[in-house]
């Protein structure tokens, strides 16, 4: 079953439901799934190998997904926000592309010498182009191509074939579950796994997608109230910016049954103070990659309310939950022994969701199909605890030290807002520990007494070597940080 029978199904069921847009004036399931028909005719017509988005969040991302997909052409999302030479290497990469761009990014894709075509453009064009046969499209073909974040190496072109994606909807997300009034807010960008998983995954469920091209605070807070918004996928640096923005006042959200949050590590404090800003919502962590086809993992909103109530159950906080049905999972030592429960190493996983598959490289599934996530974690009782990239590992003195434990101590502290832990390059230990940290609401930071408090809680050897204070650390969109511009932009020793 090709991604586009998950159209199929939910216009058979539900044709004159509000698919996309606001409660009034919307596009039904009948009418995105009589575009997508006409936008795959259009794609024919053109005889193209690949259909790019260059563009935000909107109406026009499901016509362009569906269409791609029953036309058996793959769909690649690119980041709008990227440098044009950036553009032109990953569209050189793509075979046969045609770009379908926002109006503000037109003239720059012009000169990428492939055919550019806005996405009003496109759109009209699918709604009255004939209905034509379209072939039949095997779950083996591509689907998607994302290209990673490239926040420690180059970016990468990541294959999603349509096996892969509908075995992660028929595994974690209830056909035809959402009631009529149920409205999902999309706030993640479509070169990003989680906005390519809220298409299909609420379609797949017959829920109504509202856009939030651009993300404020307010116009975030504004959309959910005015839209009747029930459920909410949010990287930690939007949560964090919505709970600063709310200052301790409750958020005034009663329709928001269920919030989502991925993509990056969640800071504690962030979410303790979430938690009680949105008393009566679910708060569900998810846990995916790219290469994985969104959500592997998840704890769910009972999980996390129990552990905010009793102490004893408070860890549970920091780790991202239990797989998901159809998903295993092991962790490995550098020598791929498996290890037992409670101890760190490589986590590798396997099931029908998983691709690990790229775009130059081909498969990087080893003879058992297993994947490795490059994320060194450990299980617990189940529990699924990460604890930062392996690549992120910083070697000092011959003792391996994962960042994140030392940025979950630091994170701790109110007059922190941001935390990364980084290796520099030293003579004598390898690598010196250096905390980058941007202040909270305007606190002062002393370098030297941060350093003190993490001795007296961190071991002498993961105490920072260095603490550099900056106004804000470097991002990606999705709230990822930046860590090979974080080290370029450190002052030699």
């Amino acid at each position: 079953m090709g991604v586009g029978m998950v159209l199929d199904m939910a216009v058979s069921m539900f044709p004159d439901r509000t698919a996309v847009g606001s409660r009034d004036g919307g596009m039904t399931y009948a009418e995105l799934a009589a575009a997508a028909a006409g936008g795959a005719s259009v794609i024919r017509e053109e005889r193209v190998g690949h259909v790019v988005f260059v563009g935000v969040n909107g109406p026009a991302l499901p016509v362009v997904t569906f269409a791609a997909a029953l036309a058996g052409v793959p769909v690649a999302p690119l980041n709008y926000r990227l440098a044009d030479d950036q553009l032109r290497d990953l569209i050189g990469q793509l075979a046969s592309p045609i770009v379908v761009c926002d109006p503000a990014y037109r003239a720059r894709l012009s000169a990428c010498g492939v055919p550019v075509t806005e996405t009003d453009e496109f759109v009209r064009r699918a709604r009255t182009a004939p209905a034509r046969d379209l072939p039949e499209v095997g779950d083996d073909e591509t689907a998607v191509v994302l290209f990673t974040s490239g926040t420690t190496s180059a970016p990468k072109g990541v294959l999603l074939r349509h096996g892969n994606l509908v075995s992660y909807l028929i595994r974690t997300v209830e056909f035809g579950s959402a009631a009529e009034d149920d409205a999902a807010l999309v706030s993640t960008p479509p070169y990003h796994i989680a906005g390519m998983g809220a298409v299909l995954s609420n379609v797949y469920s017959g829920r109504r997608m509202v856009h939030l091209p651009d993300f404020t605070p307010q116009g975030w807070l504004d959309l959910v109230r005015t839209e009747g918004v029930t459920s909410a996928m949010v990287v930690p640096t939007m949560l964090a910016r919505v709970t600063d923005h709310l200052d301790g006042t409750p958020a005034g959200t009663p329709a928001l049954r269920s919030l989502a949050y991925g993509g990056s590590r969640m800071p504690l404090p962030v979410l303790e103070r979430a938690l009680a800003a949105f008393p009566d919502t679910g708060f569900v962590n998810a846990y995916g990659l790219t290469e994985t086809s969104s959500t592997i993992a998840v704890l769910g909103p009972d999980e996390h309310r129990e552990a905010l109530a009793d102490p004893a159950l408070r860890p549970r906080l920091a780790s991202v939950g239990r797989l998901v049905p159809g998903v295993e999972g092991q962790i490995r030592d550098e020598e791929d022994r498996v290890l037992p429960d409670g101890e760190v190493g490589l986590l590798w996983v396997r099931g029908g969701q998983v691709s690990g598959e790229y775009l130059k490289e081909g498969s990087m599934l080893d003879d058992g199909g297993w994947f490795s996530t490059r994320d060194l974690a450990r299980f617990e009782d189940d529990y699924l605890y990460i604890g930062g990239r392996a690549d992120d590992t910083i070697i000092r003195g011959g003792e391996n030290i994962a960042p994140a434990e030392i940025e979950d101590v630091i994170a701790a502290r109110e007059d922190i807002g941001e935390v990364s832990v980084v290796g520099r390059p030293d003579d004598e230990w390898g690598e010196r520990i250096v905390a980058v940290v941007a202040p909270r609401g305007g606190a002062r930071i002393d370098p030297e007494e941060l350093r003190t408090w993490c001795r007296e809680r961190l071991r002498g050897s993961r105490t920072p070597d260095e603490v550099v204070v900056v106004d804000e650390l470097p991002k990606t969109p999705t709230g990822k940080v930046l860590r090979r511009e974080l080290v370029a932009g450190l002052t030699p020793a």
